[in-house]
Formats: C-alpha cells, sequence, structure tokens
C-alpha cells in the first residue's frame, strides 16, 4: 500500500494520544513476531485474534474505554433503557416456564444491558435465579461489577471464563457478541477458497492471498455459486459457538442480537468485497491494519450457518426478524407512554428512533431465536418472523 493511500485513510479519522500510539506500536511488534514466527504470513483469524483479545494488549482486554460516547461505538444498551427492558420481558415469558431459570449472557460490555434487564425483571416480580457473565476482560469485569452491584443482594451473580458444559436452564443472552469473533477471510481463486493472511510491509501490513486453499470456505462457494475473485468471510468459531451452546443449554432459548443477514444475503454478488468492518472513535472504515489495538475489528453474521450449526448441536430454530419488529412485538412503543415526566418521554423518543428506524439500528441489527425443550412461542417474533429465509 502507498504511502499516499495510507495518508488518505488517516486523514478522515482523529489521531491517537500519546499514551494510545504507544499502546499500538506495542500491539504491533508482538503481531509483528507473530507473523515471523509463523513463516512470513499469519492467518487473518488469528491476527484478528491478536488484535482483539492479546493478554493485556488486545482492544478488548485493554484500559481503553470503547462503548459511549467517549468511546468507538454505542451499543443498544447505551443510548437508554427501552432495549433492555424488551428483551428482559421476552427472558420473564420464557423464565416462566423453566424453574429454576438463570439468565447466562455472553459479553456484557459496559454492564448496561445486564443491569436494565434485572431491573425490568425486579419490577415484573421475575428475578432468576443466578445472573451469570461470560467475560474475558477484566477491565470489563470491572465495570460491570460495578453497574451490577445494586442488584447483588437480589440475585445471585457471577461472573465465569466459559460457560457451564451442560445443564444451563434459562435463557442465553449474546447482544452484539458473535460479529467480534475472528473470521476467516478468503478470495475465491480457481473455483477455490483461499484464506486470507497477514504479512509486513512498509506502512505496517498487508493482505496476502498466496496461501493454500481453505477447505472451510468449499461448501459457501459452491452453495452460493461464487465467482471468481469474490471476497469475503465465514466464521468456523461462530459455529463452534453454536455447538457449545448446543452443548450448554438443557433447557430454554438463546438469543441473539446482531449485524447480519441470511446466507443468500450476504453472499450476494453485490457484495463482493465481504462485510469486514472497523471501528475507531465512532468512525467506521475498512482498513483492519490502522492501529492496531486501537480499534474494533468486526463481520456481519451469516444467520443461515448460525442456524444450521445450531440445528446440529441439536436446537430448534424458533425465530429470526429485523431488530424493530422485534422491539415493537415485545411493546416498546407502551414503554415510551409509561413515563409522565416531558423530558424523559422525549428522551425515549429519541432512544426508539435510533433503535427502530430502518435508517439507524433498526433493520441492520436482527434478533434471532433458538430453543430447546420449550414449546412456547416467543411473543419477539410475533410480528414478523423470517425464520423461512435461513
Amino acid at each position: 500500500m502507498s504511502t499516499t493511500a495510507f495518508e488518505m485513510r488517516r486523514s478522515d479519522l482523529p489521531d491517537p494520544d500519546e499514551d494510545a500510539l504507544s499502546h499500538s506500536v506495542k500491539v504491533t511488534a508482538r503481531v509483528r513476531q507473530a507473523i515471523r514466527a509463523s513463516g512470513g504470513v499469519l492467518p487473518f483469524d488469528r491476527y484478528m485474534d491478536m488484535v482483539l483479545y492479546e493478554p493485556g494488549l488486545g482492544y478488548y482486554v485493554s484500559g481503553t474505554r470503547k462503548f459511549g460516547p467517549d468511546g468507538d461505538f454505542i451499543t443498544a444498551p447505551e443510548i437508554g433503557g427501552l432495549f433492555g427492558r424488551c428483551l428482559a420481558r421476552q427472558c420473564a415469558d420464557v423464565l416462566k416456564d423453566v424453574s429454576p431459570g438463570s439468565l447466562l449472557e455472553f459479553g456484557a460490555g459496559s454492564g448496561a444491558l445486564a443491569a436494565q434487564i434485572l431491573d425490568e425483571l425486579t419490577a415484573l416480580d421475575m428475578l432468576p435465579e443466578a445472573y451469570l457473565i461470560v467475560e474475558l476482560s477484566p477491565v470489563l469485569r470491572a465495570r460491570q461489577k460495578q453497574a451490577l452491584e445494586p442488584f447483588m443482594g437480589r440475585v445471585f451473580v457471577h461472573w465465569l471464563d466459559a460457560p457451564p458444559e451442560t445443564g444451563f436452564l434459562g435463557v442465553v443472552l449474546a447482544n452484539e457478541v458473535l460479529d467480534a469473533m475472528p473470521v476467516t477471510r478468503f478470495q475465491v481463486r480457481g473455483n477455490a477458497g483461499i484464506a486470507a493472511g497477514v504479512r509486513e510491509d512498509t506502512q505496517g501490513f498487508s493482505w496476502d492471498f498466496d496461501g493454500p486453499t481453505d477447505p472451510s470456505v468449499e461448501s459457501v462457494i459452491r452453495r452460493y455459486g461464487l465467482g471468481e475473485g469474490y471476497t469475503s468471510e465465514v466464521s468456523p468459531r461462530g459455529a463452534a459457538w453454536m455447538q457449545t451452546i448446543g452443548q450448554c443449554l438443557e433447557t430454554g432459548l438463546l438469543l441473539v442480537i446482531d449485524y447480519g443477514y441470511p446466507g443468500a444475503e450476504y453472499y450476494h454478488p453485490d457484495r463482493f468485497d465481504g462485510t469486514l468492518m472497523c471501528h475507531y472513535r465512532h468512525r467506521a472504515h475498512g482498513d483492519p491494519f490502522l492501529y492496531p489495538g486501537l480499534q474494533d475489528l468486526t463481520a456481519h453474521i451469516d444467520f443461515s450457518a448460525m442456524a444450521r450449526a445450531g440445528l446440529a448441536a441439536g436446537l430448534e430454530l424458533a425465530g429470526f426478524t429485523s431488530q424493530d419488529a422485534f422491539l415493537l412485538s415485545m411493546g416498546i412503543l407502551d414503554l415510551v407512554g409509561d413515563n409522565p415526566e416531558n423530558a424523559t418521554q422525549l428522551r425515549q423518543v429519541q432512544e426508539l428512533k435510533q433503535l427502530t428506524l430502518g435508517s439507524e439500528m433498526g433493520e441492520s441489527f436482527k434478533v434471532f431465536a433458538m430453543v430447546r425443550n420449550t414449546d412456547r412461542s416467543l411473543a419477539g417474533f410475533s410480528l414478523r418472523n423470517r425464520a423461512a429465509s435461513l
């Protein structure tokens, strides 16, 4: 990549301060070591894993603020409480049939969603037996503990390094979790899928598509008829996560909220460069090699692949819809109207727009549900259920 191209991509982004830049230099040095130890090319999923999760260095395990106005992006729970209250109502419906039932949240971020859910479940008199959180970041665990301190005497809150192996009863939640799992980036060459690698160059790092074919993408190429040069992603780790949930969940609901598409839309001919995206200081761009360790790297979810993995793990597909349809099904309009204070209601109206408008989060984010050993219909999919599209 030329110096000019580097300056053009950088000019639209704010410069990191000295401490942040020093941290990125350390991450870059660690990645260089890994590239050299791998013979000059590091698989992209390993690169993504390092810059996001390398102990003490990765984006999600360092001390920088990720969520909210001072971070790099805002998730639905950071906007306000309506999103969490709607999810809590869906959880309450399931908990009525699962006793004793618990909640298990993956990647709880700032703890805002957990606090909102527990607050609403308290009002509904449906507190779970336990609220369990799988969180790898010590920094985020500390924030979550602070956010959930008011609930500690009412419900058992506990942090885990990994989910229970078997026997979980209740609801598993994953809000914007699967998109942050390292993916295999690939390019079609000669009707075969070449997995992307990362190599050093004069500006830092660059792509390498000269490696061997990757059998994990062959079925995707055949299923969707991907042509020469088509570049995209697959998520073996996402599929493995679904297998883990299939083993863990004995009775109850898995609820995933994330941005993504059914497979036929994910691998549409017009989406020829995939969905890989980076987020830095509330700006989205497409360069995963800029400021390693300081920016978030994500890829959209192929919900068809997640459904196939869940079915193979013994789960049942229960629902798939857009975020706006789910929230409207759960009565979000009633929640906006239940506060008589004009200032609060005005803030909630703005929150409602962000959560439900198609130009905001309403259509780009999807809600995906799989169940095991429960026949209860899910209210969140009553307005529109697009599970057949998967």
